[in-house]
């Protein structure tokens, strides 16, 4: 089977990759590990608002683009590339086509919260045991730890404990909450299935994206630094390192595509190929970014270095919703092994 994109795809893509160019260059990214909490720049955001990105996943009839995963995967991507701060994935890829389906396309949260199209910033629970952009995130999608059910939540009813991770532009936090009544979403099974793996297919889209930035800085590098007079990137070991590199890499972007592709029309092997998509994204990204890491040498370690803001949030979605190792057991179940 080929997967391909069409023209309007491409095009969407290019419009986000332009936008992430001029509004998240790298000095953005470091501004985000800085800024106080709630204090996130929301310049880039307002402007990916606006361009409708946020509303991908929503229907037409509820003020949304009315696309699907085969499109919001290329932008994912390109918010990897970005090293986006913001919680792209938890709003475009799962609170807003989960509120969508709700009754009237509103979810029967708090009082106020508008429809999925103008839902804001929100920032889930989902992938993992802290929130990133909590204390910056109009509203917080958060799984009772009791029955599972999803509740949509008011941040300035919850108790933030900001935590130290080892990506600080995601700017995570410890959440101390209460499920309501009022503020459930759902706690239909299926449909936090669905969430869940909407949600570990746009970390492994935005992984993706993180690798080819941290080959194409590595390939820049390597053509300009000279060692005994010539490029180092002529020498055969760092051209095996990046030629091995390329290779994950090239194997692990059409997984994620299928995975989009498997989303969008409701395939029985859903769950398997967005499983397979994570395990093979977080494996890829890591190995290039320890590619990146070699090939970089000393510099690459250190933090004036724009490197390592690829790599730690390579390092921080390769672990969340759900690692490889994780996921290649769900791989496993599904294929009955």
């Amino acid at each position: 089977m080929h997967f391909g994109f069409d023209d309007d795809q491409l095009a969407f893509r290019d419009a986000v990759r332009e936008l992430l160019e001029k509004e998240c260059p790298p000095a953005a990214v470091r501004a985000a590990w800085e800024a106080p909490p709630g204090g996130l720049d929301r310049t880039v955001w307002d402007r990916l608002t606006e361009m409708g990105v946020l509303a991908t996943l929503v229907p037409e009839e509820a003020d949304g683009l009315g696309l699907d995963e085969r499109s919001l995967v290329l932008v994912l991507e390109e918010a990897g590339r970005a090293a986006l701060p913001h919680p792209l994935v938890d709003t475009a890829a799962v609170a807003a086509p989960l509120l969508a389906g709700t009754p009237g396309g509103e979810g029967p949260g708090p009082a106020g919260v508008p429809d999925a199209h103008g839902i804001g910033m929100v920032a889930t629970d989902l992938g993992g045991p802290y929130v990133p952009c909590a204390a910056d995130a109009d509203w917080l999608l958060l799984r009772d730890p009791a029955t599972g059910a999803l509740h949509l939540v008011d941040p300035a009813t919850v108790v933030l404990r900001p935590v130290d991770t080892v990506d600080g532009a995601r700017r995570a936090a410890a959440v101390d909450w209460q499920p309501a009544p009022e503020s459930l979403v759902t706690d239909d099974p299926a449909a936090i299935e669905l969430a869940l793996d909407r949600g570990a297919f746009g970390a492994a889209a935005v992984l993706v994206g993180l690798a080819q930035r941290m080959l194409d800085m590595t390939v820049a590098y390597v053509c300009e630094r000279r060692q005994f007079g010539v490029p180092v990137g002529s020498f055969q070991a760092v051209k095996h390192r990046l030629a091995d590199a390329l290779k994950e890499l090239a194997f692990a972007r059409p997984a994620v595509h299928r995975a989009a592709h498997s989303l969008a029309t409701g395939a029985e092997t859903r769950a398997r190929d967005v499983a397979m998509a994570k395990a093979m994204a977080s494996d890829a990204a890591r190995f290039v970014g320890r590619q990146a890491l070699q090939c970089h040498g000393a510099i690459g370690y250190t933090v004036e270095h724009d490197l390592h803001l690829y790599l730690k949030r390579t390092w921080a979605l390769a672990a969340a919703w759900g690692d490889a190792a994780w996921h290649r057991e769900r791989v496993a179940r599904a294929l009955g092994v």
